[in-house]
């Protein structure tokens, strides 16, 4: 189904991916595989009891679009939100005006998570649009969790200077 292209401009870009979010039971093999053997360099790590989860946080790449690459494990393999289940929890985008994505997608239909904006994991501003969409907001990821990460300044920059070239 084609959905027709909104009338107001986007006051938004989104300027690529951030991060991708990988859960499992026990962290430990997510480690091995994307630390020891593919060797991403290990920049933090992040723990919340309220999200119920314990991240660890790797890079891959380099400069302003590095990707990064989190580790998830659930604090309580019972509790919710259920951080590795599915194992690709979420994908984290850049976006240069996270309020005016929030509204303007907002107003587009868009549902999104419980929580809002927030400090995230690595220290930007972000918020989650939900998986599915519902009666009141029908626009969802689609069976994706997605994260709209506010770009620090030099992100915007280079997408600018790579984009000007």
């Amino acid at each position: 189904m084609e959905s027709p292209m909104p009338e107001a401009p986007r006051p938004f870009r989104i300027l690529g991916v951030q991060q991708v979010a990988i859960g499992a039971p026990d962290k430990r093999a997510l480690q091995h595989l994307w630390g020891d053997l593919f060797g991403l360099e290990p920049v933090g790590t992040y723990r919340s009891e309220r999200e119920n989860v314990d991240e660890d946080i790797l890079r891959l790449g380099v400069g302003p679009f590095a990707v990064e690459v989190d580790l998830m494990q659930p604090i309580d393999a019972d509790a919710r939100p259920r951080v590795h289940v599915p194992a690709l929890n979420h994908v984290g985008l850049w976006v240069d005006d996270i309020q005016s994505a929030v509204t303007w997608l907002g107003e587009h239909g868009v549902r999104f998570t419980p929580g809002g904006i927030r400090k995230g994991a690595a220290g930007h501003d972000v918020t989650f649009i939900h998986p599915k969409g519902n009666e009141q907001s029908p626009v969802g990821g689609v069976g994706v969790l997605i994260e709209l990460v506010q770009a620090p300044a030099e992100v915007i920059a280079a997408f600018d200077d790579a984009s000007a070239s």
